[in-house]
């Protein structure tokens, strides 16, 4: 339950930010992890590209998140204890 409520609330969120954002067929991603510490393992921290995926399908960014609309994921970690964040570089595959 109480993961069912954060994929919920993360996967709006996401959605309300790229809303904005033209329609893409398939595409790279390039995400930047910025943490407040070293804490949480690199692997649980990442588990959160379920919600930008999601949240890019129901805003209508992507029309799936499946192999023929996600191309490569390339993770990087950085910490910023004043700005804790996550950058996303969406590189269009023509």
């Amino acid at each position: 339950m109480q993961y069912a409520n954060m994929k919920k609330d993360f996967t709006t969120l996401v959605m309300i930010h790229v809303k904005e954002l033209p329609k893409v067929n398939k595409a790279n991603f390039e995400i930047t992890w910025y943490c407040q510490d070293k804490r949480k393992n690199k692997d649980n921290i990442m588990a959160g590209q379920k919600f930008i995926f999601d949240g890019l399908v129901k805003a209508g960014v992507i029309t799936n998140d499946g192999w023929q609309q996600i191309g490569d994921v390339s993770h990087k970690f950085e910490v910023d204890k004043s700005k804790p964040r996550i950058e996303v570089i969406i590189k269009v595959i023509e």
